[in-house]
């Protein structure tokens, strides 16, 4: 039992002293305070630039909501049927993949619904309505010590935004506030070969050039579909070929909000679904929602569809595969902590049985005690009641060793061996010859009661304790013939 005392304050000590060093080698990373300059517009962020109160909203209203920790391929598998609404919010940490947004502009195209929210979405999600052309521009860059947790410092100088058009967008919705960071959606329209050819071929009068716009003009950034249309007829008008089916015009872009710089919110169709963009994701933020109509309009873009709306987490940094409770300790010592434990155990049971040094011999431990004598004691009471006779066997034994100790005759007095024993010892006289005059006393007959007997028997085991003489003559030999 020592041993193993010893062995378990061993690794007790070991374990206290590795939790020590963790402890002071651990230095605390102070959380960075959000930023428009680098923005967490993630839904796990509860910051002012992240967007869980806006989910959070959703999920209380009873909305179908979920967290997509998933690539977007995962879109076009049977989950797909799930989704109707696919929402990125934010530059993101981990870029879109060519294959990704391939993939997740074909789920748009098969009835999908993709809400991009940002001042710079990826180019790669724009992808080109007809001829129509979507680009956004950024105007203003935040600084570092903007606080986008206070909307006087984000929307400085900022007009409210007021609805161009009633659209399902705009339903309610009377006016935004932006913050002075938004970027302006500019929409150009190139006209094709097909049409350029036509008009060539066509009246002889005026021959109107390809219309190929590199940058948009404000005038053209406004156009509506009436005009692409007329845009359109004008590149068929001369054509004599009444038989030839007119083709549909390309689908122009719709402008929902628009202020004196560009166009905030717009969709078009892709396929059979619709992209839309709002240019400043201030408007959903957590520091931005609850001024003015801003609210209404995120429901009204984001959840104006019925079906699951999927928030884009896995290009944010979470990802399914990440490990919950690692996660969770990450940046803590804890971790270095369970594994140094979980390697400690190893070595402990690899080093289970294995001998570090010489083979010894087991210990001779001695087992007698005071209770196997009471029990003794109790069984003669039960059978024959001869306390007598045990304590004679007791201490005729220790009456020999006693005359062997103090170097006396055996037919020497208990008061002689007494006082010879008490020179040689610390024990005390008086007390050795009182015991001895009890023993002796029960042993020819007197009256002794069983709690008597078992303090004459202790006594007589305290005296041979005290002297050493515990051993008998016979587990000295065994104890001698175990060593050779």
């Amino acid at each position: 039992m020592r041993q193993r005392l010893v062995i378990i304050a061993t690794i007790v000590i070991i374990l206290g002293l590795l939790i020590l060093l963790n402890g002071l080698s651990y230095v605390q990373t102070t959380e960075q305070p959000d930023s428009e300059w680098q923005p967490n517009r993630s839904t796990y962020n509860s910051g002012a630039t992240g967007t869980r109160a806006f989910y959070d909203l959703l999920n209380e209203a009873g909305y179908k909501v979920t967290r997509w920790r998933e690539s977007s391929d995962v879109l076009l598998s049977e989950v797909r049927a799930n989704v109707s609404t696919f929402v990125v919010i934010g530059s993101t940490v981990l870029p879109f993949e060519e294959d990704e947004a391939k993939n997740l502009l074909l789920w748009v195209s098969k009835g999908g619904r993709l809400v991009l929210i940002d001042r710079r979405p990826d180019v790669k999600l724009l992808p080109k309505s007809g001829n129509w052309t979507i680009v956004l521009d950024v105007l203003s860059f935040p600084s570092a010590t903007t606080d986008p947790g206070k909307p006087e410092q984000m929307t400085e100088g900022v007009s409210s935004v007021h609805p161009v058009q009633p659209t399902l967008l705009t339903q309610e919705v009377e006016s935004v506030k932006p913050s002075r960071f938004a970027s302006a959606i500019r929409f150009s329209y190139a006209r094709s070969e097909s049409k350029t050819n036509a008009t060539e071929h066509g009246a002889a009068s005026a021959i109107p050039t390809p219309l190929k716009i590199e940058s948009p003009t404000p005038a053209e950034e406004s156009l509506t579909p009436a005009e692409d249309e007329e845009i359109y007829e004008e590149g068929n008008e001369g054509s004599n070929n009444e038989s030839e089916p007119a083709a549909a015009p390309a689908p122009a872009p719709v402008t929902h909000l628009k202020d004196r710089q560009g166009a905030m919110l717009v969709d078009f169709p892709h396929g059979a679904g619709r992209i839309i963009v709002l240019s400043d994701p201030y408007i959903v933020a957590n520091g931005g929602i609850q001024l003015e109509d801003n609210l209404k309009l995120a429901l009204n873009t984001i959840a104006g569809r019925e079906g699951l709306i999927a928030f884009d987490e896995y290009h944010h940094g979470h990802a399914a595969t990440q490990n919950d409770w690692a996660a969770y300790f990450a940046g803590t010592p804890i971790l270095a902590i369970a594994g140094q434990i979980v390697l400690v155990v190893l070595v402990i049971l690899w080093t289970q049985a294995r001998r570090f040094g010489r083979p010894l011999p087991l210990p001779q431990v001695d087992r007698r005690s005071s209770l196997e004598f009471v029990a003794s004691m109790a069984e003669l009471q039960q059978r024959a009641k001869a306390l007598d006779l045990a304590i004679e066997n007791i201490y005729s034994r220790t009456r020999r060793v006693l005359v062997r100790y103090a170097g006396v005759d055996s037919h020497s007095s208990r008061a002689e061996i007494a006082e010879r024993v008490a020179a040689r010892s610390n024990l005390n006289r008086a007390h050795l010859e009182a015991v001895m005059r009890g023993c002796e006393e029960a042993i020819n007959g007197g009256p002794v009661s069983e709690r008597q007997s078992v303090s004459l028997v202790r006594s007589l085991r305290q005296i041979e304790g005290a002297l050493g003489l515990r051993m008998r003559s016979r587990e000295v030999k065994q104890a001698g013939e175990s060593k050779k």
